[in-house]
């Protein structure tokens, strides 16, 4: 027998929301074999890295907060390091704890939205957070008065809560006294209980069984929960081994990025292979290093221990390929601990000298990286001696997990086409899901998602 040309369906599912930015899906299936899933990020570019150029030292700060709204502080804390690093300067002591307590604020908030608001309504069934509301009143609630104290930590330190505005090199415009950090502890004292009650109530909830496996890659710091600061550092898939890191100015040597046709966005890929990049990733890598209560609230969340501290401890590890449905439950640990880590900067609160220290310009290529909510951000800057920016690359957390996102998806849909499940509504919503596991931040990279499914049929032919 010959087969004949392959025949071509396409199938258009309506649009995933509740994530930001805008993308579709292109499913290619030949039976029950998927032999192709799309991610298409369709937003226009906007060239940031491009009108970056030509600009002063001082000025990417404020011009990246502009990337994304949920995320400012990641962008200007990203820059200004590698800034710094070009220039050699360390920013330390209280101005360093300063930028963690800002930092700190950007996950509460974010982390918040996305478990109350954006990824609940797909463990309880319901189409969106307003559905939801109708019967989870109290836990919309709490997820709102979470955000809004992240929020209040982010307006106290940056000036508003959106782009904020008092971050600059080397510090801040201005930094806070004692006097106006104690009504914000007051306000995240209720907000430590606020999320205890989360991360029991997603620990109740029903995780399908599924597995990412690809290498996990996040920051390390040798003593603390990397978030502002830290080394790249990679778990390879299987988590057999142990992990490797290597030099921030290494970064372009491991990541290295490229167009796809199907995307406005670059594709990732580390030392080679598809990596996942995020809360996943931080817990396995240096989830050891959380504090004794956001420990706890992880054990009791029903995670395992992560591999570091297994080994240690002699308890049962987590796997080296985590489930991504579970990514809720360590954004509600990991929420929790910012909350406990800006308590603990504030109580040890000593105003600092000035409000930031200098950051002269001289030729140089700066790397810097700190950990967005959603995962490892990478900013490189190139300086001239009169400090203009000859060239700037910035590399989000979406735009390297797109390959991961891709995997589970294709993976996802053929186990479902193996059981025989065709309906596009249902494939459709399981997609859904599998995507917002992820909370990706599609302009970042560059709403709602069109999936596209192409069934090819092969039809045989008797001899002639």
């Amino acid at each position: 027998m010959t087969e004949s040309a392959a025949e071509s369906r396409v199938v258009r599912i309506p649009a995933l929301a509740r994530v930001e930015g805008e993308t579709a899906l292109h499913l290619v299936t030949r039976g029950t074999t998927v032999i192709r899933a799309q991610l298409k990020i369709y937003e226009p570019p906007r060239f940031f890295e491009a009108f970056l150029r030509g600009r002063a030292h001082t000025e990417p700060p404020d011009i990246t907060s502009r990337i994304c709204g949920i995320c400012p502080v990641a962008y200007q804390l990203s820059a200004c390091r590698a800034i710094e690093n070009a220039c050699g300067v360390v920013v330390d002591g209280q101005l360093a704890a300063l930028r963690r307590l800002l930092y700190c604020g950007e996950w509460i908030e974010s982390q918040s939205l996305h478990i109350h608001l954006l990824h609940a309504p797909d463990f309880l069934g319901y189409d969106d957070v307003f559905g939801m509301s109708r019967t989870h009143v109290a836990h919309v609630q709490r997820g709102l008065r979470l955000k809004q104290a992240g929020n209040s930590v982010i307006e106290l330190l940056g000036g508003r809560a959106i782009h904020p505005i008092n971050v600059r090199l080397g510090g801040f415009h201005r930094t806070p006294a004692p006097s106006e950090l104690r009504p914000l502890a007051d306000r995240l004292r209720v907000a430590l209980e606020d999320a205890w009650d989360t991360v029991r109530w997603v620990s109740g909830f029903d995780f399908p069984d599924a597995v990412c496996d690809v290498d996990l890659f996040a920051l390390a710091e040798p003593d603390t929960y990397a978030i502002e600061s830290g080394v790249p550092t990679v778990l390879q898939a299987g988590g057999g081994g142990a992990p490797r890191s290597f030099p921030v100015h290494d970064f372009p040597d491991h990541v290295v990025e490229e167009q796809v046709a199907h995307s406005t966005a670059l594709h990732s890929r580390l030392d080679g292979r598809r990596h996942l990049t995020g809360s996943l990733a931080r817990y396995a890598i240096s989830g050891h290093l959380l504090s004794p209560l956001a420990l706890q609230a992880a054990r009791e969340a029903g995670l395992a221990d992560p591999p570091l501290l297994a080994r240690t401890a002699g308890s049962a590890p987590d796997r080296g390929s985590p489930n991504p449905y579970r990514s809720i439950l360590v954004r509600a640990v990991e929420v929790l601990y910012a909350v406990e880590e800006a308590l603990r900067i504030i109580e040890a609160y000593e105003p600092p000298a000035q409000a930031h220290v200098a950051v002269p310009p001289r030729t140089a290529v700066g790397h810097g990286a700190t950990e967005a909510p959603r995962g490892l951000l990478y900013h490189r800057y190139a300086l001239d001696d009169e400090g203009r920016i000859t060239e700037a690359c910035l590399v989000p957390p979406t735009a390297q997990n797109q390959g991961a996102i891709e995997e589970d998806l294709r993976r996802a849909v053929q186990a479902e086409l193996a059981r025989s499940v065709t309906d596009e509504s249902e494939l459709a919503r399981l997609c859904e899901r599998l995507i917002r596991n992820h909370d990706p931040c599609i302009s970042c990279s560059a709403h709602f998602l069109d999936l596209d499914i192409e069934r090819q049929h092969v039809q045989a032919e008797s001899p002639a």
